[in-house]
């Protein structure tokens, strides 16, 4: 169950991320209001997550999906760089993600 707690608090990291691109500085209403729904959630989320996952990992995979996605995201919907160093090191974030859940006991 702290996995899928940890998978959610990272997509709404993802979400706080890209509309913080949205809220201008918080003067814009419903991108504001997103902002502060995501990021209140994921930090929730992420505590509900580290009452069963080592804080180490819990953080590491956190931050590390938030950074992937948004990188990502960042790719394809706002047609920043996605030149082979950017790339490489985004791959070398996911395979530290997945080599912190292959680590772990369940």
């Amino acid at each position: 169950m702290g996995w899928l707690l940890l998978l959610a608090a990272g997509c709404s990291e993802i979400v706080f991320a890209v509309s913080l691109k949205f809220n201008d500085g918080f003067t814009k209403l419903w991108p504001s209001v997103v902002t502060g729904i995501s990021g209140i959630g994921s930090f929730y989320l992420l505590m509900l997550a580290i009452r069963t996952l080592p804080l180490g990992t819990a953080y590491a995979v956190w931050t590390g999906m938030g950074a992937v996605g948004v990188a990502v995201i960042g790719v394809f919907w706002f047609k920043e760089s996605a030149d082979w160093i950017r790339m490489a090191s985004i791959l070398f974030i996911v395979i530290g993600i997945v080599g912190l859940k292959l680590t772990h006991a369940d």
